[in-house]
């Protein structure tokens, strides 16, 4: 039936008593819908959100200093989905960029944006004012976005770091066009039928107003959360004091028989050899006394008053404090050809720590951590004082 006008062949059903099924549904099987309560808990859910809520608010913070706008990440919202059905939500071409995590967590992220906001970002990753970009994304435009986007999953790892209380780490992401409709770059989607899909409203500026998500498996959804509510560490500890059952206490040797030695001077070395196996079973049923370590007790230098000053009058100098993301070497005419937008590609991978130098030496490690709306640094690594001493000379 179309323009609702019957056919001749609805016609004569409809005489034969038969009921019309609607256009386009004859032969097709209905969508199944999935209730997310079905497979994760509310806790869960609301950790995941959490977890989002945290990650890419850093993570608004380094896109907004890349792109010279604001940026604003609204609070996610979490569905369920099936990775056969994904070309009835994902409809338009998009931009997807795949991070792997290396250290603390193990597991695939995608992060999927929209062509044509991924072709904003570029333009004003490249100098341009995001007002009239180039849909079709290049390799420099490319490059442009997985830049960006390095920046934001770089941020993220480091504020999922203090939300896990241990180092995360990710490989550095891969970006590919995405359009499902088409079956292109469908082999970055991670290889599990039911995917988590975590939506945020992305803000730029007054360029973008979309949506930007994120796709990862529902099995490591369920890891981030077990990991977050420390059960992997519990279940660690709870295995530990199994382990000394697994070797038994040595037993003694049993006695020859009485016929295998006719002299008596023989049968005295059964008895010889028994003796410290017994001994030795009786050491280990013995309690352990556990004492606890004493030291010395530490007293501060005496200074009298005149050192006293001296140090102080050293304490008042002021040094420069510097923290250095990365370096790399260009020749003068590589360096001649800069202009605005051009970009550099330093001697670090995102997430590595940074060097911090105080007067221009090297003295600790650590990571770029946001503070409201500032950068700071986390110290994770610090020299000993003989090598900070060398590093002076």
């Amino acid at each position: 039936m179309s323009d609702n006008i019957l056919s001749q062949e609805e016609i004569e059903a409809l005489l034969r008593g038969e009921t019309l099924e609607p256009a386009g549904t004859a032969g097709e099987p209905e969508n199944e819908v999935i209730n997310i309560n079905d497979y994760l808990s509310e806790m869960e859910q609301d950790a995941l959100g959490e977890v989002g809520n945290i990650s890419f608010g850093s993570s608004a913070t380094a896109l907004s200093a890349l792109l010279g706008q604001k940026v604003d990440i609204t609070t996610p919202t979490l569905s369920l989905i099936q990775r056969d059905n994904l070309d009835k939500d994902f409809v338009h071409p998009y931009v997807a960029i795949k991070v792997e995590y290396t250290e603390g967590l193990s597991g695939v992220n995608l992060l999927v944006i929209k062509q044509s906001d991924a072709a904003i970002i570029a333009d004003l990753m490249l100098g341009g004012d995001g007002t009239a970009p180039n849909e079709e994304l290049s390799e420099i435009h490319l490059s442009a976005v997985q830049e960006a986007m390095n920046q934001m999953m770089g941020s993220s790892a480091t504020s999922m770091s203090t939300i896990f209380n241990k180092k995360v780490d990710i490989s550095p992401p891969t970006i590919d066009l995405m359009n499902i409709q088409m079956d292109q770059g469908t082999e970055n989607i991670p290889a599990h039928n039911l995917l988590i899909r975590v939506s945020f409203n992305l803000q730029v500026g007054e360029l973008i107003d979309s949506d930007i998500m994120q796709l990862f498996p529902l099995e490591f959804g369920k890891k981030l959360v077990s990991s977050l509510m420390g059960e992997e560490e519990a279940a660690t500890v709870t295995e530990t004091p199994t382990a000394p059952q697994t070797s038994p206490p040595p037993q003694p040797e049993p006695a020859r028989p009485a016929e295998t030695a006719p002299e008596p001077q023989p049968m005295q070395a059964p008895a010889q050899q028994t003796a410290p196996s017994q001994t030795a079973q009786q050491t280990v049923q013995q309690p352990v006394h556990v004492q606890q370590a004493e030291f010395a007790s530490f007293q501060a230098p005496s200074l009298n008053k005149e050192e006293s000053n001296n140090l102080n009058l050293l304490l008042d100098i002021p040094l420069q404090v510097t923290v250095e993301l990365g370096r790399t070497k260009r020749s003068v005419k590589e360096i001649l050809e800069m202009s605005g937008g051009s970009i550099i590609e330093l001697d670090k991978l995102a997430g590595e720590p940074v060097d911090i130098l105080v007067n221009n030496r090297y003295i600790a490690k650590g990571e770029v951590v946001v503070i409201d709306e500032n950068f700071g640094v986390r110290i994770t690594d610090i020299l000993s004082q003989m090598d900070r001493l060398n590093n002076l000379r």
